[in-house]
């Protein structure tokens, strides 16, 4: 930001110095945080301020403070580093009061309009701040621009005389309207109270983590943590599934990692750092007071899943304009950390499916056929952040001109463009699985419906699974309680390319307790139809001659990038599987050379069509240094980190140079028990170290190439493959000799 300006709002008085004034008079940037110089003490009953990056405002009270720093929004919505944030007030409740604003000013830009996009209706959390949209109309007595080189009255300096300047302002808000989406009376306000921690007398915690209840709530869960001498208290549990956090990994960088899934938080703000948890944690104020332990809160958080990073923004930059192609977890992952880092242009998502991103996980797990159950966000939040969705199909791409042709005929310009449009399932070319009905692939929710349209209510339904990987091994056990499922595979166990034909087989028996029958090492040669119904499948066969009966045959054979509408583009070189290759930041490599800027990246490519340079443990040592991986929590991954790169790229700190954000594969499974597995076998496995008791589904699997462990599997063994995953991403894995002598993986120092 160029310029700091500030003006008062409400009942004022002639601006002073900031020695002498009682309220925040003067703001400066230094170092890219907010420098706020003050008297010791604010009147907080009477005080607020405004503190906006990027036109992203948020209002707080503050007890008292000196030269205290805020960090501006680009790492995190709202963080209050030094500074005791006691309670909070709005000029609804508190119309007298007088209302500080901060507001960025740019070369010859308009003075800045903290009312018309960013009046506050503050709740007790920063960051749920609730930002009261387009105020139509504002009465104000005087506004006073500054003549050339005059700072006589000035509250801020401006580095252009060019730049508008405010430097005194009287103003009194007489009357306001708002836009219809949201109106004061359907607002629900905040309140903070003092809750008592049961069975703490201080704060002197027996470990890193523990687990609280808080007196007379109901199901009151909080978490403590000790890190760095300091005690945080934060939501329990993850965002993502409820795990248990206090069974968590917690690193010396502040990190706290879910044991289920991955997913991970920053402790000091309760962000989301990793997928794929969206919300955040709620963070608390927590003290010991008269021999007991406190914490300051809103009760209704200790019932709330977190908390939206971002609940609402207000387009400010039209002519910036990042388009994504793809409506999967990529897309939903990169939209949203765009807006947490204060990107403030237009952002269009286009896809071709028939509903918002949803958690596409539980289509192949549970066979959700409601929308509505699996939505990540509801359609309020893509209004009230200002992203449009346009259901259309991408055809062709312009990378000279930076438009996208739709097959409904569009035109959709962009400044950067994200590609995310995920895998097209692949289907058998073989007699009959083309021609004949009661056939279906997995990866809509449409999918799911034909599915359980044709499986219907009669039980006992003959149901075929051709391929034995997550998706067959997971429709195939959703579908086992009640039918007769029988899972056909090529390889010797099921799993066996990623896990190992030793771990695939204790899948199997998971799954063969279940009723379902494996026809493993088997080679299908055609699908004849039904003697009843000759336009539906009747039966499947092998090529040794044998057959299944089939009433209907569901495929599970992988996916191939989706990337047709670019195959005759002059402008893309495709991998031979069909994928575009990234460098570190996900930016498309063959159109870097392609941009009006000489090299800086306008493209990306995440989720199952991006090939990208792998950072993990055994990149490189067969030969290969890139990879392509078609799981949901990578490309949530990916999006948020193209998020992060291009929110930076439009940012007042762009010259500042951005390192790339590594990540370490995460997945995970339900086939008869909890599979998390972590890691990449890229470059193959030589070595296969189990620990524990297989047969009782109680074990951890090394997977060893040379004397690195490349992945690890687990099922009932949580957190080790989180912590093992935090080990991968620092450099500090144990390598084959420590396993095989029995060295505790969760003993091992992160530091």
């Amino acid at each position: 930001m160029e310029n700091v300006n500030l003006c008062q709002l409400g009942e004022t008085k002639p601006p002073m110095t900031s020695r002498q004034a009682p309220w925040p008079i003067s703001l400066q940037t230094q170092d890219q945080h907010w420098a706020i110089y003050s008297s010791d003490e604010i009147d907080i009953l009477k005080k607020s301020i405004i503190l906006s990056h990027s036109y992203r405002p948020w209002v707080f009270k503050l007890a008292s403070f000196h030269s205290m720093s805020f960090c501006p929004c680009p790492t995190s919505s709202s963080i209050i580093t030094r500074c005791s944030v006691t309670q909070f007030t709005h000029p609804l409740l508190y119309p007298s009061a007088p209302v500080i604003a901060v507001g960025s000013l740019t070369r010859n830009r308009a003075l800045w309009k903290p009312l018309r996009t960013s009046l506050i209706l503050a709740s007790c959390r920063p960051q749920e701040a609730v930002n009261f949209p387009r105020i139509k109309h504002v009465h104000t007595s005087r506004i006073v621009n500054p003549r050339k080189n005059d700072s006589s009255n000035s509250c801020g300096n401006s580095s252009s005389s060019n730049s508008t300047i405010i430097t005194r302002a009287k103003a009194r808000i007489n009357h306001f309207t708002t836009s219809p989406q949201l109106s004061a009376s359907n607002l629900k306000m905040s309140s903070t109270s003092t809750f008592k921690i049961k069975g703490l007398t201080s704060l002197d915690l027996p470990s890193d983590k523990i687990e609280v209840e808080v007196e007379n709530i109901e199901k009151g869960k909080l978490l403590l943590l000790k890190h760095g001498g300091q005690i945080h208290a934060l939501t329990a549990n993850c965002t993502h599934y409820g795990a248990p956090l206090v069974k968590g990994v917690l690193t010396p960088d502040a990190r706290l990692t879910c044991p289920w899934h991955g997913a991970c938080f920053n402790i000091t703000t309760g962000d989301v750092e990793d997928a794929p948890a969206l919300n955040a944690l709620h963070k608390y104020e927590v003290f010991e007071k008269d021999g007991g332990v406190y914490v300051k809160a809103d009760e209704a958080t200790f019932k709330e899943n977190g908390r939206l990073p971002v609940s609402s923004c207000s387009v400010a930059q039209q002519d910036q304009k990042v388009v994504i192609i793809g409506g999967g977890s990529a897309t939903i992952g990169a939209v949203e950390v765009l807006r947490e880092h204060g990107f403030n242009g237009q952002i269009t998502i286009i896809s071709k499916e028939a509903n918002l991103p949803l958690d596409r996980t539980k289509l192949s797990k549970a066979l959700i056929p409601d929308p509505e159950k699996l939505l990540l966000r509801p359609q309020e939040w893509y209004t009230s952040v200002s992203i449009s969705v346009v259901s259309d199909e991408a055809t062709s791409v312009d990378f000279t001109n930076k438009t996208i042709a739709t097959k409904s005929g569009k035109s959709i310009p962009y400044t950067k463009l994200i590609l995310a449009t995920g895998g097209t399932p692949r289907h058998l070319p073989l007699p009959g699985f083309k021609e004949l009905g009661n056939i279906f692939v997995l990866r809509t929710i449409q999918d799911v419906q034909a599915i359980l349209a044709a499986v219907g209510s009669t039980k006992k339904k003959e149901i075929v699974v051709i391929g034995s990987s997550f998706i067959g091994m997971e429709v195939g056990n959703a579908l086992s309680k009640e039918n007769n499922v029988k899972i056909i595979g090529i390889e010797s166990a099921p799993l066996e390319r990623i896990m190992g034909a030793k771990i695939g087989r204790i899948f199997q028996n998971n799954l063969e307790k279940n009723g379902v029958k494996f026809y493993m090492s088997a080679s299908v040669d055609k699908a004849t139809p039904s003697s009843v119904d000759p336009s539906k499948v009747g039966a499947v066969h092998f090529k040794d001659g044998t057959s299944l009966p089939a009433d209907l045959v569901i495929l599970g054979v992988g996916v191939s990038p989706a990337t047709a509408f670019l195959r005759d583009n002059p402008s893309v070189t495709l991998e031979r599987d069909g994928s575009l290759r990234t460098d570190e930041y996900f930016a498309v490599e063959c159109l870097k050379g392609n941009n009006s800027d000489g090299g800086s990246s306008d493209v990306y490519a995440i989720g199952d069509i991006a090939t990208y340079p792998y950072l993990g443990p055994g990149a490189g040592q067969g030969g290969h240094s890139h990879v392509r991986i078609e799981h949901w929590d990578v490309a949530q991954n990916a999006g948020r980190s193209v998020g992060r790169t291009i929110a930076h790229a439009f940012s007042s700190n762009s010259s500042v140079p951005l390192k790339a954000k590594s990540f370490i594969p995460i997945f995970w499974s339900a086939l008869g028990g909890q599979l998390r597995y972590c890691g990449n076998t890229m470059n193959g496995y030589d070595d296969l170290i189990v620990k524990g008791e297989p047969e009782a589904a109680k074990f951890v699997a090394y997977y060893v190439l040379g004397e690195t462990v490349v992945a690890v599997a687990s099922l009932g063994m949580d957190p080790i493959v989180m912590k093992c995953a935090e080990l991968m991403k620092r450099g500090k894995m144990l390598g084959k000799k420590d396993v095989i002598e029995g060295v505790d993986v969760l003993k091992v120092d992160l530091a």
